[in-house]
């Protein structure tokens, strides 16, 4: 049972990059509030074509297919009902979301929590990250316009590296409250 009652049909964006809690952020909200977590991405989209996330990632240097289909289909899923949308590109994509809020952490920190979540050889996590980051900003730019590295729009940004899951949910809790979009159930 959610612990919040909304006041209105509440939409929350929730974006970052890999590694800084997205994931586990949006989830925790939506599981609080009582709605629809909606996260899907390439990770997602690898498990139901068959391939792994670095097959995706290699095939959408090539093919806009790729990150059109994920970013569309996330925010036509995001319009239908209240939510929390995690994802890469949920603060721009989810142009209407009520509440858009942008998690940060640092290189080191980004890639530790991965070597935790995947397991492997740090070093070569660092790599990846940096090389993904590179990617993704690339592609980003080009199929939208969007610099995702320019996020001062964002109604909250959270550096995560020092706060638990629940203390960044709580911090955005409080923000939802003050707006006056929930109430305690």
């Amino acid at each position: 049972m959610a612990e919040y009652k909304l006041k209105k049909d509440l939409r929350v964006a929730i974006s970052g990059k890999s590694g800084c809690g997205n994931t586990t952020v949006s989830t925790l909200l939506s599981e609080k509030l009582g709605v629809t977590l909606i996260n899907y991405t390439f990770r997602q989209l690898a498990a139901e074509k068959g391939m792994t996330l670095q097959q995706v990632i290699e095939s959408a240097k090539t093919d806009d297919f790729y990150d059109k289909y994920v970013d569309t289909h996330q925010v036509e899923l995001a319009r239908r009902e209240p939510c929390v949308l995690g994802s890469r590109l949920a603060i721009w994509m989810l142009d209407d979301a009520d509440v858009k809020v942008y998690l940060v952490a640092s290189d080191d920190t980004r890639a530790k929590r991965i070597l935790n979540r995947e397991g492997g050889d740090l070093e070569e996590i660092k790599r990846f990250t940096a090389f993904r980051d590179s990617q993704d900003s690339a592609r980003y730019m080009k199929l939208y316009g969007i610099d995702n590295n320019s996020y001062s729009f964002a109604d909250m940004k959270i550096d995560t590296a020092d706060k638990t899951p629940d203390v960044i949910v709580d911090l955005i809790i409080s923000h939802l409250i003050e707006k006056g979009y929930i109430e305690k159930a």
